[in-house]
């Protein structure tokens, strides 16, 4: 038996996973512009949040999602991630209690 060890398809599963994370934020962050540029200084403000949060994170995971080479964080890129897309969440909860969805 060897000893060492076949990934198999784990690393496209993992490019996989990762660019349907970043495709699911482009989505959410367009969602939340569209909503945004009809709330006057609030909608404003969270357009521009949803905007620098997608950028973060495309900045974070676009080597993991094109298989380029390691993440820049040095294994932080999850929590990271993770951070971004609970502040979309509470920024969606901004404009559903502000009215302007």
């Amino acid at each position: 038996m060897s000893a060492g060890r076949d990934p198999g398809l784990q690393p496209e599963r993992t490019r996989l996973a990762w660019r349907r994370t970043l495709l699911a934020l482009t989505v959410v962050t367009v969602l939340a512009v569209r909503l945004g540029s009809t709330g006057g200084p609030v909608g404003t403000l969270a357009s521009g949040v949803a905007v620098l949060l997608w950028g973060a994170a495309l900045v974070l995971c676009w080597s993991r999602g094109t298989g380029t080479g390691p993440a820049r964080t040095g294994g932080r890129t999850l929590p990271l991630v993770a951070f971004g897309t609970v502040g979309l969440a509470l920024l969606g909860a901004l404009l559903v209690m502000s009215g302007l969805w």
